[in-house]
């Protein structure tokens, strides 16, 4: 299959700058892109060097692959992610999920900057994910299956993992850090929700909104990788305060949080 040799190559483009084999591997979205500074770094390889990777275009994803280790612990981080709204395909959108998971990280931890559905949210909170509802208009999965990857119809009923997602909870209680547990909506972007669209999500269980995340974890559990999701609530969503929405007031929040987000991520990777 194409895809599998396009994989090989990236991977094998990225062993040229490090030998290191990641258990974990971590996509940080908009504005938490700093978490890096925590990172013991072994090797920095921009995504526009690497052969098949697309470059992010969106402001606060600055596009690099990481290879290093948080407290021994060898990891992969993405720094930024690409989107479906940025007119990649789902399968683009997918491919640095897929090449860490052929990397061999047993786990992934995706992150993302959220507008909060859930009426009891404020701005700096942080929502772990215990499922989501994908709204994107497409799958990752869909066309020819590739059986080396993983099955044609996986299991979705704990997409995201529970033992992780208690353990990070744990840690988050334990240093009295503003948190809930909910459920995703992934939209496609790139435009911001109507009122109308909100009052709907919320009505279908939704506590928070955003733009990614969705893909990648549908594409980790295709490929047998435990998935842990955490949402940064930057903003409340729109209809729910006369504030317009916009991309400065996500990476301001995120900035303001950043310090919190560094030590409980962390604790929490240490603990894998």
């Amino acid at each position: 299959m194409i895809l599998l040799q396009q994989l090989k190559e990236s991977i094998q483009y990225v062993r040229e700058f490090s030998k290191l084999r990641p258990r974990v591997g971590l996509t940080l979205g908009s504005g938490l892109s700093n978490f890096v500074n925590v990172v013991d770094v072994e090797t920095i390889v921009p995504y526009k060097d690497i052969p098949h990777f697309a470059p992010s275009t969106v402001d606060g994803h600055p596009g690099n692959l990481i290879l290093g280790k948080i407290d021994e612990v060898p990891v992969v981080v993405m720094q930024g992610r690409i989107h479906y709204y940025e007119g990649h395909s789902m399968e683009r959108v997918v491919y640095p999920t897929r090449m860490m998971a052929q990397m061999g990280i047993e786990k992934l931890i995706l992150t993302n900057a959220a507008g909060g559905i859930d009426t009891k949210m404020q701005p700096g909170d942080f929502m772990l994910i215990r499922d989501h509802i994908n709204l994107t208009g497409g799958n990752p999965l869909i066309g020819p299956n590739i059986s080396e990857l993983g099955l044609r119809f996986p299991d979705m009923s704990e997409a995201y993992d529970r033992e992780m997602l208690e353990r990070l909870q744990s840690i988050l209680s334990r240093r009295g850090i503003r948190h809930s547990v909910g459920v995703y909506c992934g939209m496609s972007g790139p435009t911001y929700e109507t009122p109308a669209e909100i009052h709907f999500l919320r009505g279908i269980g939704g506590h928070a909104v955003g733009m990614s995340t969705v893909p990648e974890t549908i594409a980790a559990k295709h490929m047998g990788v435990r998935v842990c999701g955490i949402s940064c609530i930057t903003n409340l969503a729109a209809g729910m305060t006369s504030q317009k929405i916009t991309h400065e007031e996500v990476k301001e929040t995120t900035q303001m949080v950043e310090q919190n987000f560094s030590e409980f991520l962390v604790e929490f990777i240490s603990d894998l």
